[in-house]
């Protein structure tokens, strides 16, 4: 029974901690030797070790901007001030193909729809603050790096897809061009 009671003591206390939690992190390290202004070589706890320490909000805000950067260079549209974006280009190869004069049958060939990997920004709370009328979205930090880290792993392969089609799509129309001319 105290078996029982332990393990049941201890599940309870594990399912109380939380990975979202704040916790102090000892960064003292003897002996720091700067390698760059954010990381340095040392004795810690008696073993040579590399430590870098980063301030989280410039992390987010430097990964936040690479994925919205990458999603633009993807997909454009009206969200990044309609920049064609790779999807852009494709569709307007497709258009070109299409075109009697450059050989096409007048048919618009398929292009997918565009589908942001991002989502629009959305508000969980909306209210009031000292009189101003807010919006105000929360989630926890690690759940939004994972996010990120996810969108842009994505991305970067949607970016790999989108220049291949791109770079096939201008090799056909190249091709097709050249046969038109020579009927």
């Amino acid at each position: 029974m105290k078996k029982f009671t332990l393990i049941m003591a201890l599940m309870v206390l594990a399912a109380c901690s939380s990975k979202h939690k704040a916790k102090e992190i000892d960064t003292n390290v003897k002996d720091a030797e700067a390698i760059t202004p954010n990381s340095v070589i040392g004795v810690k706890d008696g073993e040579m070790i590399y430590q870098k320490k980063v301030m989280m909000n410039e992390q987010l805000r430097n990964l936040e901007l690479e994925v919205y950067n990458l999603e633009a260079k993807v997909y454009g549209g009206p969200r990044y001030l309609d920049n064609r974006g790779l999807y852009g280009v494709l569709q307007d190869c497709r258009l070109q193909m299409s075109e009697p004069k450059n050989g096409g049958d007048g048919k618009l060939l398929w292009t997918e729809k565009r589908e942001y990997v991002t989502q629009e920004s959305d508000y969980t709370n909306i209210g009031t603050d000292k009189k101003k009328i807010i919006g105000v979205s929360e989630e926890y930090l690690k759940d939004r790096i994972d996010r990120f880290v996810n969108y842009k792993a994505v991305l970067q392969g949607r970016q790999e897809e989108y220049e291949t089609k791109v770079k096939v799509c201008e090799l056909e129309f190249d091709r097709q061009k050249k046969k038109a001319s020579n009927n």
